[in-house]
Order: C-alpha cells, then sequence, then structure tokens
C-alpha cells in the first residue's frame, strides 16, 4: 500500500528538521514549517546555501515559543513576537514580507553563532506571501519555504538515486515535509491530484534542487554529490528535479500511515 512513511518540518527555515508523527496542514503549509526566518544586514533571506552550519541548530517548537540550540552555544528560549513587536520587510528570493521581528536576545544569538549581522524574523498571520502566480491556483500562500506549501518525496526515487552514488545519501538530504513509499520511481513526477489521507493536494510541479543537497545534514559538511548525479539524469531546463511540490486544497491533518491515492496524473513524464 502507498502511504506516509515520515513528516517533518523546519521551524526556523535553513535549520534542522523536526520528525513529527501528524501534523495540521495550514493554507500555508504543515503548521510551524518555516514560520521562521534569518535575514542578513540588508534583510535578505538566509540558507544553507551559504551558511551549512545553520543544519546544526536544532529547534524545538513550544506553543509560546521556541528553543534553539547549537554547538559550542547555551540554549535560547524565543518568544513568539506579539501583536506589538516591530515589522521588518524581508527579502525572500523575489517577494517582500512584512514579517515580525523576534527579540534581540534572539538576533545577539544567531549573529554570535554564525559570525554575522543577522535577524530572527516571524511570519505571522498579517505577513501574506502569495504562491507564484504562474502555479497559484487562486488565492494560495506559502510560507519562507522556497516556493510552495508542502513538499513531497519518495523513498523509491531516492532508493534509485542510490544506484547511482558511491555512497547512498539520506533522505534529510532533500528537507522534504512529507516522504511516501510504495510508487514506482519518480512516479510523483507525473501527478496532477492526490489523496492523503482525508486531505487532497493539488500537485504544483517538481522541485529544483540546489547545492543544500550536497551538505551533510547531521555534520554541515559539503560535497558534490548527490547534486552532480541529479544533474546528470534529471536535468530539465538547466536544474535538477527531485520531489514534488504541493499545495493543500483546504486545511486538514497529515499522519504517518496515512494512505496515498493519485486522483489524476499529468499527460507526460518530466524528464
Amino acid at each position: 500500500m502507498s502511504r506516509i512513511i515520515s513528516i517533518h518540518i523546519y521551524p526556523i527555515k535553513a535549520t534542522r528538521g523536526v520528525t513529527l508523527g501528524e501534523a495540521a496542514v495550514e493554507p500555508r503549509g504543515l503548521a510551524h514549517d518555516r514560520r521562521w526566518l534569518l535575514v542578513d544586514e540588508h534583510d535578505r533571506f538566509l540558507t544553507q546555501r551559504d551558511h551549512a552550519r545553520l543544519a546544526l541548530v536544532h529547534v524545538q517548537v513550544q506553543p509560546a515559543f521556541l528553543v534553539v540550540q547549537a554547538p559550542s552555544m547555551g540554549p535560547l528560549a524565543v518568544p513568539v513576537p506579539g501583536r506589538d513587536a516591530a515589522r521588518r520587510a524581508v527579502r525572500i528570493w523575489k517577494d517582500d514580507v512584512n514579517a515580525v521581528e523576534a527579540d534581540g536576545a534572539a538576533h545577539a544569538w544567531f549573529s554570535r553563532y554564525l559570525g554575522i549581522d543577522c535577524r530572527l524574523v516571524y511570519m505571522d498571520e498579517a505577513a501574506v506571501r502569495p504562491v507564484d502566480p504562474n502555479y497559484n491556483t487562486g488565492d494560495d500562500e506559502v510560507s519562507f519555504a522556497d516556493g510552495y506549501p508542502v513538499l513531497l518525496t519518495s523513498e523509491a526515487s531516492l532508493a534509485d538515486l542510490n544506484t547511482r552514488l558511491d555512497t547512498p545519501v539520506p533522505m534529510t538530504r532533500f528537507r522534504p515535509n512529507l516522504v511516501v513509499s510504495g510508487f514506482e520511481a519518480f512516479a510523483e513526477d507525473r501527478w496532477s491530484r492526490v489523496r492523503i489521507g482525508e486531505m487532497v493536494f493539488h500537485a504544483v510541479k517538481p522541485c529544483a534542487r540546489c547545492v543544500v543537497t550536497t551538505i551533510d545534514q547531521q555534520t554541515a559538511v559539503g560535497g558534490k554529490e548527490p547534486l552532480r548525479a541529479l544533474n546528470r539524469f534529471r536535468k530539465q531546463g538547466g536544474k535538477a528535479l527531485f520531489g514534488e511540490n504541493l499545495i493543500p486544497e483546504a486545511p486538514g491533518i497529515v499522519r504517518v500511515g496515512d494512505a496515498v491515492e493519485v486522483l489524476a496524473w499529468r499527460a507526460a513524464t518530466v524528464v
């Protein structure tokens, strides 16, 4: 049976993932997923592309605050900003988002850890970021994820990729929200609509991958794979593809073990 085998969120974009047994799915994505963002002195977003050490930051989500921990750093509780907190226009890719500033202790903690002047911001309900209009199905929104509310990957697709590598890589390299089993490798390329448990998602397009896939999420050490292999056999339009971007059609809950059923397929394969 095709089913969900794991669920993951990344409360602060670019930090280590948190594995869950179930998650609420909101219009912007899984609850607590990428609702926080680090920005530099020019208010541009920071990721592992330039700061691989973010992979070593652990985040625990509590109802009114986060707890962050990292090597050589003491743990820090970061309160969710209140309604009267200062707002800050930040840039993520081509989008400007009117986010809320975290407190000064968070700025100092992350600036010390990364060795640069940076700030932590939060996406509250008033901070709206639309999905790319080329793929927006109406009034779709997204968190501080790269482009879409939910990223799904397949166990079979990873197994296929690993046959092409000298050293296999784990799924953590791809930082998915949902991981599925029970499909042929890269079948997700052709999905159009999919039911997961009681929820239905619109499958937008395959996910273009970047250098973050070459960073070991346990050590923050970079390399060349699996991006080099993906570029050999999964390249289209100059981009290496792995995983599928999803938009939920309505809020709901997903759970490990939920059945996955493809409701509609695209006419042709992507690569």
